[in-house]
Formats: structure tokens, sequence, C-alpha cells
């Protein structure tokens, strides 16, 4: 059969038909565009912004977010403007969080888990001012630790504060100060060396005074003498010890094991008005973890971290805490270590509900937060648990927790903080200041 070119008639025909079908998609996409929520249609149009201003400190739980960036998975989800910026402090972090990207800050990024419930509330910022923050996700769990100075060598100290007592005494009576150092007032940091100062029966208020250090500076502050002992992450212990200045005293996972460390968190206004991006960003934070987490990549993952654009700090400063080796710089070398850093394992990444409890719960132990703090509408406000969820089941993740909460938790002490009974907690801790 030979075709035959079509006629005019036939054309226009065509043509009509066209539009009318046409006609008739847009108005079945209309339609459905009033049926569905307004997040159901707009992830299928991807991310409403192509990027945002992430910071991060110069520390290798921080790590989920240097891979993301440089093994292109926030490229990956639709996000290939992501701009992941060092900050020189957690107070600076803080501040740039309250500007905004829109302010010449930042939207979010890394940060110690405790900070956007000060910065909700408006107790860690200027003028108590609140600025609204939501955590998505935890970075990491565990991987922080308590170091003292070389002049405490002999008593070789580990979970035990106790002997620390009687040598802080001694030095203050010579009429020397004593100074323990953390990185950001009611931060993770600060309430691990209070917890380990005050289970030794040593009062962090009175016995020694706290003073904040940035991360990146506690190895150099400590070379001078300015502080005794200092709660940090990687690589800051590992180099400490390495330049003979201290030793490490413990790991925090050694405190409680697999405790919550820093969350990955955005402002909520970014949230509010960019869904879908807010779930691009957070899927792609949770693939980096998951590639952390892998122990094939840990050499590399030193070597991302140790980079000069990231953390700027040698590689052999980085990489054997990162693969489970501790040499604690007394003595003591632990091969595998069981309280390594994790990424993604032990459900690392899901920000258990229970474990913001207890951190509001120790703020208000030490004062950064009142009494009359209702942590529950505290929580429900800050707490993106639902997101993670979301972002989980559409990366085909099936370890998902059945609770948002890990239950009871045993401290090295034998403490016990029950989420349901945050009150019997407290009575039970000789050491506080209540606000």
């Amino acid at each position: 059969m030979i075709d035959r070119p079509a006629s005019k008639s036939h054309l226009r025909m065509d043509r009509r038909s066209f539009l009318k079908r046409a006609a008739a998609t847009s108005a079945v996409l209309a339609a459905a565009r009033q049926l569905l929520p307004s997040g159901a249609y707009a992830a299928a149009a991807g991310p409403e912004v192509s990027g945002a201003k992430l910071g991060y400190i110069a520390l290798t739980d921080a790590g989920p977010l240097f891979v993301a960036k440089e093994k292109g998975f926030f490229e990956k989800h639709g996000m290939p403007d992501v701009e992941v910026l060092k900050q020189s402090s957690w107070g600076t972090t803080r501040d740039n969080i309250v500007l905004g990207s829109a302010g010449n800050g930042i939207d979010g990024g890394h940060i110690l888990t405790p900070m956007p419930y000060l910065i909700t509330s408006g107790a860690m910022t200027q003028n108590n001012q609140p600025t609204p923050v939501m955590i998505l996700a935890r970075l990491n769990v565990a991987g922080q630790c308590i170091s003292v100075g070389q002049e405490y060598a002999d008593l070789k100290l580990g979970v035990d504060a106790t002997p620390f007592k009687a040598a802080l005494e001694a030095k203050k009576a010579s009429g020397k100060e004593v100074k323990a150092a953390m990185t950001f007032p009611g931060g993770t940091h600060d309430l691990w060396i209070r917890y380990w100062l005050a289970a030794g029966g040593i009062d962090p208020n009175s016995d020694i005074s706290t003073i904040v250090v940035p991360p990146a500076q506690m190895v150099a502050n400590m070379k001078v003498g300015t502080m005794d002992c200092f709660c940090v992450c990687e690589p800051w212990n590992e180099q400490l010890k390495n330049q003979q200045i201290g030793y490490t005293a413990l790991t925090t996972g050694e405190l409680w094991d697999k405790h919550p460390e820093k969350a990955f968190a955005l402002r909520a206004d970014y949230v509010e008005n960019y869904p879908n991006a807010t779930k691009a960003l957070l899927m792609a934070v949770m693939e980096a973890q998951q590639w952390c987490e892998d122990m094939a990549n840990k050499e590399e993952l030193a070597q991302i971290c140790a980079k000069r654009n990231w953390i700027n700090a040698p590689f052999k400063d980085v990489v054997d805490r990162m693969k489970g080796t501790f040499d604690y710089g007394n003595g003591k070398v632990v091969e595998n270590s069981p309280f390594i850093m994790h990424y993604w394992a032990n459900h690392a990444s899901y920000p258990f509900r229970s474990h913001d409890l207890w951190f509001l719960t120790e703020d208000i132990r030490w004062g950064y937060l009142p009494e009359s703090t209702d942590t529950k509408a505290l929580i429900d406000k800050v707490n993106r648990e639902d997101l993670w969820r979301e972002a989980a089941g559409e990366l085909g993740v099936t370890d998902i927790p059945t609770s948002t909460s890990r239950g009871k938790e045993t401290f090295f002490d034998g403490k016990v903080f029950d989420p349901e009974n945050p009150g019997a907690y407290l009575e039970s801790l000789s050491i506080k200041r209540m606000a």
C-alpha cells in the first residue's frame, strides 16, 4: 500500500483533536492539583530551590555533610547548589542561623543536638529572641572524648573522675585556677564533661570553672595551660595525644553507650517554605551517613575530613579513631573499640524524641532552661522525626525504629533515665543547679 500525503482537511481535523486532548489533559491535571495534598503534587515537581547554606564545625561528625557534597549526594537529589560552610565556633553557628541565609547567614546544618532547642526557646540567643529551628536527623552517636593535661599523667584518669578531685583541690590550694573547657553552654560537650565531673563528686559550678573554647582551638589552649581538661570531638583529642600535651581519659560512649550527639537541623522557615528541598537535603545526608558507616570507606572518609577545605588537620590525627583504634595516650590502647562513632548503624541517624528529652532535662539540671519548661511542647516544635520517616521510606530504608523512644537509658554510674519519668532522674542526681 502506498502512503499518500494527508489532505488539508485531515490536518485541520488532527490539529483540532490535538487541542481538544491537550485541553482535557490540562483539566485533569488541574483537578489533580486540587485533590492531592500540596506536598504530594510538589514532590513530583522536585525541590523548590536548588540550594541551601549549611554550616559545620571542623569535627569528624560533620563527615556526612562533607561526603554529601563531595560524592554528589546533594546533586543526586536535585540540590546542586548546596554550600557547606565552615563556622569558627558554635556561637558563630548560632548567630548565623539566627541571621538565616537571607541575612547572609546560614539555613542550618551540623549542630550540637541541644542547640536547636536553646535557639528555638531563645535561651541562648541575643536578647532571648526565639528563632525556630527543626531537627531532621541525628548525624552520629558517640565519638567524643574527655581529655586532660599531661600534668595529670600519673593519675591515668578514666571514667572515674574521683582521683581528679583531689588533684584539682591541691592545685587550687597553691593559688592556681582550674578550668574545664567545653564548646557551647548547654551543648553536648558541656553536658558530657559536667556529667563526668559530677559523677566523680566534682561540682562543675564551684569546684572548677567551665569555659567556652572553639573545638579547633582546644589543643593550642591546652598547650599554653588555659585549661585542665576539655570535651570535644575528633580529631582534637587524638591531636592532643599525638603532640604529647595531654591524654584521653575516656570516650563519651563510656559514659553512655551509643549516646546521641550531633544533629542535622534547618531553620523552621526553610522547612516550611521548601518542603521538597528539605526532604532532598535530608535524603542526601542520610545516604551520606550510610556511606560513612561502611568500614570499607573509613580510610577515604578520613582523607576527606582531613582536607584543608574541611577540617584541615593531619591525616594521622583523623584516621585511627575513625577506624576504631583508640590509643588513649596513657598506656591504654583499644582495637576495634565498641565506642567508635556511628553515623548510621544502631539507628544513629534517627532523632529519637526520648533523647531530646534527656538533653532538655540536663539543661534544666544545670540551669540553662527553667524547671517550668514545657518539654513536650518544645520537642513537638523542634523534633521532625516524621520527616525522617518519610525520607527513609523514599530511600527504601527498612530498618526504621518502631517507637520515637529508645526507652530507659543507663549511664556508667548506674543512673537511669526513664523518658516516662524524667523528674525521678533529676531527683537521683546529687549535684545540680536548677534555674
